[in-house]
Parts: C-alpha cells; sequence; structure tokens
C-alpha cells in the first residue's frame, strides 16, 4: 500500500512527525472513535432489548432471533472491509465512508423512535441502521490495523480498542438500565445518535486524506484478490477459528437477560449495574494485556487465556443471587476479555498489508455471527428447557477448550513474538 494513502498524513511529506508523536496522534484519535460509538450503543442497548420484551411482548427467541436478523450486515463485514480498503468514495479511501456512516447511524436512531411499534417496522429501520454501525466499525478497524502495523503497536492498540469498549459499557450499560426504567426509549436512542452526530465534525476536521484516483475496472478484481489472499492466509484462518470456538456462548446473552429479570428478578438498575461491573473488569484484563503483550510470548498469553475463561465460564454454577451474580460478572468480565485480546492481537499481526480493514472485519464477522448463533441457540434451548442454564455453561466451556487445539497449527514465529518484535514475513 504506498505511503501517500493512508489516513492520517503521517507519512505524507515533509515536515514528518517522530514516531512517538505519530503514534500518540492515531491512538487519540481512533480511541475517541471507538469510545463515543461504543459508549452510545451501549447506552441504547438494554433499553431496546426490553422495548421487544415488554412492548413488542417477544419470547427470549423473539428478541434474539430480531437482533440477529437485524445486525445480518455484522456477518458480511468483509463485504464493507473491501470496499474501504479498495473503492474510493467521493475521492478517499476512509474519510467519506466513515463520515457519511456516522451521520447515517446517528440519524436512523432517531428514526428508530418515531416508526410504528412493530416488528416488521422496528426489524427493517434496525437493520439499515446497523448496516452503518458496520462500515463504521470496519473503516475504523482498517485504520486501527493500519496504524498498528506501521507503529509496531498491533497488541497495544487491540488492548486499547477493547479498554475503549469496555469503558463505554461501563457508563453506558448503567445508563442504559437507569433508562429502561423510565420506558422512555426516545431518550437513549436520541443519546447514541448524539455521540455518533458529535464524531462527525470532529473526523471531518482531523482525517485529511489524499485524493484517489476514481473506482475502475480493476478495482473489483484487485477487491477479490485480496479476499483470496486472506483466504490462503492460514494464520489468520487459524485465528478466525479459534474466535468461533471462543465467542461460542451458548445462553449467555439473551437467555441471561430473561434469567436475570424474571427468574431472579433483578431489577433493569441492577442488570445494567451488572453489565457496569462486567465492563469494568474486563478494561482491567486489557489493562493487563497492554502492559503483558510487550514481555510474554503470543502462545503463552493465547493458551493461558483460554484456560482462564473456562474457568470464568464455570463459575456461572454460582449464579444464583444478587451477591453471587455480582462476583460471577466480575470474574467472568476478565477472563473473557483475556481470552478475546490475544486471538485479536494474533489476526492483527497476520493481516496482510493493503487489507486492513479487510482482513479486521473477517474477524469481526466471525465474532458477531457466533455470538448471533449462539445466543439464538441458547435462546431456543432456554425457551424448551426453561431455567436450565448448565447444559449452556458445560457447552461453552468444552468449546472454549477446544480452540487450544488451534495452537500447534500457527507458525512458531508468531508464537513466540511480542508486541513490538518486527512484524514476520505474511
Amino acid at each position: 500500500m504506498p505511503k501517500s494513502d493512508t489516513v492520517a498524513e503521517a507519512s505524507a511529506g515533509p515536515p514528518r512527525l517522530a514516531l512517538r508523536d505519530d503514534w500518540g496522534r492515531f491512538a487519540a484519535l481512533i480511541a475517541t472513535g471507538w469510545l463515543l460509538t461504543n459508549l452510545g450503543l451501549a447506552v441504547a442497548n438494554l433499553p431496546l432489548k426490553f422495548l421487544l420484551k415488554e412492548e413488542l411482548l417477544l419470547s427470549t427467541a423473539g428478541v434474539s432471533a430480531f437482533l440477529a436478523i437485524g445486525q445480518c450486515s455484522n456477518y458480511v463485514k468483509p463485504i464493507a472491509g473491501i470496499l474501504t480498503d479498495s473503492v474510493p468514495l467521493f475521492g478517499t479511501r476512509r474519510r467519506h465512508y466513515l463520515l457519511l456512516s456516522l451521520t447515517g447511524t446517528g440519524l436512523l436512531w432517531l428514526l428508530l423512535t418515531v416508526v410504528p411499534r412493530s416488528f416488521g417496522w422496528m426489524l427493517g429501520t434496525y437493520w439499515v441502521l446497523y448496516t452503518t454501525v458496520v462500515f463504521t466499525s470496519t473503516t475504523l478497524g482498517g485504520v486501527m490495523v493500519e496504524a498498528g502495523n506501521r507503529f509496531g503497536a498491533a497488541g497495544r492498540m487491540t488492548a486499547q480498542r477493547i479498554a475503549t469498549f469496555k469503558i463505554g459499557a461501563m457508563f453506558g450499560d448503567w445508563a442504559g438500565g437507569f433508562l429502561a426504567d423510565l420506558r422512555i426509549f426516545a431518550i437513549p436512542a436520541a443519546i447514541c445518535a448524539a455521540f455518533h452526530l458529535a464524531l462527525v465534525p470532529l473526523f471531518s476536521k482531523t482525517i485529511k486524506e489524499p485524493r484517489t484516483s476514481k473506482v475502475n475496472r480493476q478495482a473489483l478484481s484487485d477487491a477479490g484478490a485480496q479476499l483470496r489472499g486472506l483466504l490462503r492466509c492460514k494464520v489468520l484462518l487459524y485465528a478466525a477459528g479459534m474466535v468461533f470456538l471462543i465467542a461460542m456462548e451458548p445462553g449467555f446473552l439473551t437467555p441471561l437477560l430473561f434469567y436475570q429479570s424474571d427468574t431472579l428478578g433483578f431489577s433493569k438498575g441492577y442488570i445494567g449495574f451488572l453489565m457496569t461491573v462486567n465492563a469494568a473488569t474486563g478494561l482491567a484484563g486489557a489493562a493487563l494485556y497492554y502492559f503483558a503483550c510487550r514481555r510474554l510470548p503470543l502462545g503463552l498469553l493465547t493458551g493461558g487465556s483460554i484456560l482462564l475463561n473456562a474457568l470464568g465460564t464455570l463459575s456461572y454454577f454460582f449464579y444464583r443471587t444478587p451477591q453471587s451474580a455480582l462476583i460471577v460478572t466480575a470474574i467472568v468480565g476478565i477472563t473473557t476479555a483475556l481470552a478475546m485480546l490475544p486471538v485479536y492481537d494474533l489476526a492483527a499481526r497476520a493481516t496482510p498489508k493493503g487489507s486492513e480493514a479487510l482482513g479486521y472485519s473477517l474477524m469481526m464477522s466471525v465474532w458477531n455471527l457466533t455470538n448471533a448463533l449462539g445466543d439464538w441457540a441458547g435462546s431456543r434451548v432456554y425457551d424448551h428447557f426453561a431455567r436450565n442454564f448448565e447444559v449452556l455453561i458445560w457447552v461453552n466451556v468444552g468449546t472454549t477448550l477446544v480452540a487450544l487445539l488451534g495452537l500447534p497449527l500457527l507458525p512458531r514465529v508468531l508464537l513466540r513474538s511480542r508486541d513490538g518484535d518486527p512484524a514476520p514475513s505474511q
């Protein structure tokens, strides 16, 4: 990828900033984007689920199906990755994708508050809304991977991405639980819209991208070549398989919400508080990984974190009271974060140059599709075998441990590497 094709102009012509200054500017800009988008989505998350549960009267499987279908564009993120890597929009490679998707997300959250409260109308609006969310996430992901590889900081930027997600969830989930009790969906939706729209002038001012040539006939074949190259990248495929096994959590998303609300009798505010605790301990896990990835080899971090995640999942057997739920939530928050970070670190280091957004979006698609399938399967089991969490817990532990079988298949040079080491030949 030519240097003139970068997003921020850190490599474009004199005077060139020092590497540390370049890294700081990239990190701050990307972190701001991740933080505000994740914070907004977290604020609206619980109110939307309770609207579907209490106003549309959907079952556990119904809520899960609504979210799975509405977010289906998450499962084909590589298409968005191909576009943002290869097909300029209005003369820029990433800038206008980002600005237009942020604007669309903000406006569509507002539209979601006024469409008729029916399954069809809300699902159609939500599907279009989430397509804009996908383009925002994919574009930011491409910037993150590009910057991480250029500055030798893929692990730190991965930890930063998870940290901003957890910070957004810490405050957003707590606020979402409080706002869900008000039963006025327009308020959290407007807050989410405001956070996305606030990023438009920020990125419009700070991301100055060189003009690129218009799309030509070669663009789609180049995109196809990128996809074929990624599919031949065994390291990336192994990492995707590990993400699938680790992310498969049948019963731990929508069914847990119904279990907390209907069976255990937790208030919406307390459910939001538990989600905040999960995010806070996940943030601690991201902070731990930020420092560990420069000191310990990637193979040791990956294997150890998978074992920790399996142990954390077993703690769900004690999820019975508000007090035990608090302890289990704190444990699972840190173990889940530690399980995912090494895998995404691995994927970032294995992504070929010039395909940053596509490689990142491929991993996100696996993660999102797996979560949706696991949630739907768990919801079906929960509706059919009411309150039976034990089977779901054992299945989750088993799929997580199977991910260990993928470690010997990865190149030793990657397993022995630490963050900051020169990138291995791809």
